[in-house]
This record gives C-alpha cells, structure tokens and sequence, in this order.
C-alpha cells in the first residue's frame, strides 16, 4: 500500500488549494515544496480577487465569468485576507471609447451573479476626491469593484487547513526524483536528508517549475507547453490617500494598476513580458520599472521615479501555451493535462490558473482524478479558510472585539492582526495583558508571540518568510531589525571550544 494517495510538487496557491481539496475529501495527502509555500509566483501578484477586466476584450467569456463568481466565494471564505476595493478607470478616447468601457463595465457587472459588491457608477473627477490626484484632463471616470487580498497568506492558509485535515506539508524539501511504476516512488531531500515515499497519483503544481519538473524528475515524454511570462510590480510612498485603486490603459493597449498597499504604500503594476531562464533570480528589469513609472507619471499629477521605489518585485506566470504572440494575449485560464497509462502510476500536470480561480482549478484537479479515489463531493465553496469563520463585513467588529480582549493593541496593531489571523488572532496573543507579555519586539508591531505562532501553526522558518509572506512586515523593519529576526529564528549552532 502506497504512503500516500495524492502527491503534490509545489507549494503555490495551485498546489495548496489541492492539498487542502484532497485533504478534506479523507485523501492521504502530501505536499512538498523546495523552499517556502508561495515563495514564487504566488508571492508576487498584484494582490487582486477579481475577473480580469481586460481579458473581455479577447473574448475569453467564461474564464471572466468563472472568477468573477469566485470573488463573492472567496470573500465569504476569508473575509480576514480577503476585502472588497473600488477601482477608478479614467477614460483615454485615443485608446478605447467611453462606449466601449461602459459596456464592458455592464458586462463584468451581471456575467458573475454579483450580490454583494456594489455596481459601476460614473464620477465626476473635477469634484471627487478620486480626481485629486490625477492630472486635471481626467474628467470622469468609471468606479466598478473587485477586491484584494494578501496572496501570501492565501496559500498559507490553505496549507494550514489542509494540514489540520491530515495532509502532510513538507516545506524545504525537494523532489529530486519520481520514479514511476504501479505507484510512484519519490526521492525526497529535505536539506541534504534523503527520504524515499511512495504515492498513488502524483500533481506537478510546480508553477514556473512544472517544465523542469516534468523534464527533470518526472521525466515525462514530450516537452511540457508551457509559456513563462514575467509580471513586475513597484512600490513607491502612497501617491493617494483614499482606499480606492485606479486602473491605468497604456498607449500599448496594456492597463497598470495603481493600488492602496499595506497603509503608506502604493503598489504599481504590472507588466507582461516572455520570460527565459531560472525563476528563482528573477527580478523586475530597467525597462520594465521605467514602463510603470512612465505609466503612473502619464496618469498622476505628482511624478514617479526610479528614486521613488522602496521596493520591486517580479514574478513568472507559468501559463498553458497556446500559440499566442504577444504574451499579454496568453490565455490565463488553467489547463490540466492527466498522463495515465496501464499499469503505470497516473500525473496530473497543471499549467495556468490565477489567484482568482484557485478554488475552481483544484476542484476540476479533483474531478480528473475521480476515477482513482473513492466517490466524493465537492466542499470548499461552503467552508471558511483558517480564521475566517466571520461575516464577510464583520472585520470592523472583530478589530472591536480584539481591542476589548488585549485593552493595550494600538487600533494599527489590532487591524493588522485581525487582516492577518481573523478569529485565531487569540492563539497569537493568548492570555497576554501588555505588550511586555509578548515578549521580544522585533520592529514595528512584530513580537515574539507572533513569531512563535508562524513557526509552530504556519511553517516559517526564517525571516523572509515571516517579512515577506507571512507578511509584509519587510517594508517596515530596518536590516539590523531584520537580522535579529534571523537570529531568534534560525539561531547559530554552539562555537565548540578547542583546547
């Protein structure tokens, strides 16, 4: 009997969401990842819940239909991580007519059965907020919604569900090989310590990866369709004051966004380029930041700058290669291509998906694998993720409720935990009753509780992995408060004296 029924290579948002699938169906589940989860693409999107405005235009209907049904799903399901966000689209005559946005805006407002988002509406720009920061020939504009979400945590949080229903997540570990017969035999090395496990179905999630993967250690025939496309975004100073995004279009028929980022920043992004080499090193490149800068400038009345950037991060979009030439026009829907033979251990491969329809993809992964496990439903559109057992609307109450709880959280302190944990915001602060009681400060609002909570119930291991995905506390600390993180975390082996 194998060790496992279901084995998952990668921890992004794909990989997680069918580990928590399948784990919640009563498989045996295991997910390894060779660094930490949503330590690639997952980590750096542009941190929307939303049904791809712009993919109306190449007539990709039912995807735009798909994910704007899974916004009010999703918001449900983690109403923590999860909010809703009013974006402002100023017209450009020259590139498409207020005609043709109005009826988009019509489209994306009734394809997806919204209940809970408000509508499009047109606002006057010479005396709303919303034009304040804008250059003065911006007139009006459209508001239509969407929403945000912290994509990090995200993928954590679905690792961490699919951990409390059983499946094994092994972080640090890579699949170095899969060997494939009646079952599969894996070759784990989890930092040099060799391990060998056995699995009957096998799910190459490994994003950016999956060619390698599939090339390398599965050694599947054929190469993989895969299409790497880079996406890089900027952060810069808040150029805005309001809690509204704005959506830019680029004489290239491309659109930026500008969007509110963790309180004092504003995120920029994102652009769209083929990608050749290894994922692990990419970073945004000298044109890419000069096109987001240029893009904002064109659109706001302050000016941005290379200077301006407090930081930049890119990431590589593994997407289904359907031939497409410019990679804008890539599809971004998800396609799942199931290897099986007779008497050979069957693979499902994923290429594609977005954050949006992250659900969805492990849903249908579960459907193609039906005929290897036993009858089972569907369950996760019904049930919150890890702390997000609220009304979609009730995190004002609950910041409320933690501030009568732990009297001494700042209203700062207090909202961001509640972003974060939700209602397990009391398994990190505990019975404390000052700050004193959570130990170390690390920098900004970061304590030693906090950090003890990632590391037991979330998998972080080092400091990146607490600043950058488990949040983005990483915009905030020094490099001297950073390496005292480090330090509490991954602690220096004992010096051995020598006589």
């Amino acid at each position: 009997m194998a060790d496992f029924d279901l084995a998952i290579i990668g921890g992004g948002i794909n990989g997680a969401g069918i580990a928590r699938d399948a784990a919640g169906r009563g498989l045996r589940v295991l997910l390894v990842e060779q660094t930490d989860l949503a330590s690639g693409t997952s980590s750096a999107s542009t941190k929307l819940i939303h049904g791809g405005l712009r993919y109306l235009e190449h007539g990709a209907f039912l995807l735009v239909r798909e994910a704007l049904k899974e916004r009010e799903v999703l918001l449900r399901n983690a109403p923590h991580i999860i909010r809703p966000l009013r974006f402002l689209l100023p017209p450009e005559p020259k590139l498409r007519s207020s005609l043709l946005l109005r009826l988009g805006l019509f489209l994306y407002d009734h394809l997806g059965g919204r209940k809970i988002l408000p509508p499009t509406q047109m606002v006057d720009l010479t005396h709303d907020p919303l034009g304040i920061p804008l250059k003065r020939s911006y007139q009006f504009g459209f508001l239509y919604s969407d929403c945000t979400v912290d994509d990090a945590r995200l993928v954590v949080l679905n690792a961490v569900d699919a951990a409390e229903r059983g499946a094994s997540i092994r972080t640090r570990t890579k699949c170095v090989r899969a060997e494939r017969g009646e079952e599969w035999r894996l070759i784990l090395n989890e930092r040099g310590r060799r391990e060998v496990v056995t699995a009957r179905v096998l799910v190459n999630a490994a994003g950016p990866w999956v060619g390698p993967v599939a090339e390398t250690v599965i050694r599947m025939p054929g190469p993989p369709r895969v299409r790497l496309v880079k996406g890089s975004h900027i952060v810069v100073r808040k150029l805005f004051e309001h809690d509204t995004g704005y959506i830019f279009q680029n004489p290239d028929r491309r659109v930026v966004f500008a969007l509110p980022y963790e309180r004092d920043y504003t995120l920029i992004g994102t652009t769209d380029e083929n990608f050749q080499g290894d994922p692990a090193g990419v970073g945004p490149s000298g044109a890419e930041i000069a096109y987001l800068c240029e893009t904002a400038t064109r659109y706001f009345r302050t000016a941005v700058a290379p200077d301006d950037i407090v930081y930049a991060f890119a990431g590589v979009r593994s997407l289904y290669d359907d031939g497409s030439k410019r990679p804008e026009n890539v599809t971004r829907d998800y396609h799942l291509a199931l290897d099986k033979h007779y008497g050979h251990a069957p693979v499902l491969t994923i290429y594609g998906g977005k954050i949006t329809t992250y659900r969805k993809l492990a849903e249908a992964a579960m459907k193609k694998l039906a005929e290897f496990f036993p009858p089972n439903q569907p369950w996760t559109a019904r049930v919150p993720l890890p702390g997000g057992n609220f009304p979609y609307n009730g995190v004002e109450a609950q910041v409320a409720q933690a501030r009568r709880t732990w009297p001494f959280l700042e209203e700062d302190h207090a909202v961001r935990l509640v972003r974060a944990y939700g209602t397990r915001i009391g398994e990190v602060l505990g019975k404390a009753d000052s700050y004193d009681a959570l130990g170390t400060r690390f920098g900004a609002d970061l304590t030693e509780a906090e950090v003890r909570y990632l590391m037991t119930k979330e998998f972080a291991v080092d400091a990146d992995d607490v600043l950058w995905r488990r949040s983005k506390l990483g915009l905030r600390l020094t490099e001297i408060e950073r390496a005292a993180l480090q330090r509490f975390m991954v602690p220096l082996p004992a010096l051995r004296l020598v006589k």
